[in-house]
């Protein structure tokens, strides 16, 4: 097979390479040598990239991502860990439901003021309850971590 060139993964990866570059800090992916100074991959990184770009928007960490694959480098993925995180996206997308009825009801409400609007308070007192019940989320992360 024959290897790429740091710019064909970018390219072809739609990453920068200082993300390729962190991710080799993270030990997610491994260059497979150089070629003068820029690093080479093998084809199959393009595959582990996509599968670190599919955790990252399924709303995994880095850290996550890296206990998803064995130390040959083949995925090694916990189906319950999948399953939790499946669970979890479905919790978020209710919300977001609610939040957007919430704006599109704002949006439109004949009340001369929202908060003279019942049923907007309504949906502010569930929103504000909900956010008091769920668990805190973790502090945002740099952007390196992203």
């Amino acid at each position: 097979m024959t290897e790429l060139d740091i710019a064909e993964v970018v390219q072809r990866a739609g990453v920068p390479a200082s993300t390729l570059r962190f991710y080799e800090e993270k030990g997610l992916i491994a260059a497979s040598g150089r070629r003068g100074l820029r690093r080479q991959y093998d084809p199959a990184v393009l595959e582990r990239l996509a599968l670190i770009a599919m955790g990252r928007t399924a709303g995994f960490s880095l850290d996550e991502i890296a206990r998803m694959f064995a130390p040959d480098g083949q995925p090694r993925i916990d189906r319950q860990v999948l399953a939790a995180k499946a669970e979890e996206l479905d919790h978020t997308i209710r919300e977001l439901g609610v939040l957007r009825d919430s704006l599109r009801h704002a949006a439109a409400c004949p009340a001369p003021s929202h908060m003279e609007c019942p049923t907007f308070r309504r949906l502010l007192k569930a929103t504000a309850s909900a956010t008091a019940a769920a668990p805190r989320k973790r502090a945002p992360r740099s952007p390196r971590e992203r």
